[in-house]
């Protein structure tokens, strides 16, 4: 967007004002208040901490770690080995978790 700065600058009050004047239009607007969202569709897809997914099933395929991949001891994430950053004894570090 281009500037014209040779253009008369306002002042911190003439710009209040203006925003104050926008403001009262706005008001008079009759769809100003109302929501878009239909409230029973947006209760629909809220779930409720607790909620019995007992009849809920996942299907997810396990696979098992390979030989060039390595559990970080920080942050438990299976990651491959170019992700290494340091060996400190037993414990493998990956990348992320080194900073």
């Amino acid at each position: 967007m281009a500037t014209d700065y040779d253009a008369p600058r306002k002042t911190d009050e003439e710009q209040s004002e203006d925003s104050i004047e926008e403001l009262k239009a706005r008001r008079h607007d009759k769809n100003s208040g109302k929501v878009d969202e239909d409230e029973v569709e947006a209760a629909e897809s809220f779930e409720l901490p607790g909620a019995d997914l007992s009849h809920e099933e996942l299907a997810v395929q396990v696979v098992p770690k390979k030989s060039d991949e390595f559990t970080c001891s920080s942050c438990f994430l299976v990651h491959h080995r170019s992700q290494l950053a340091e060996e400190k004894g037993d414990q493998l570090i990956c990348r992320d978790c080194s900073f």
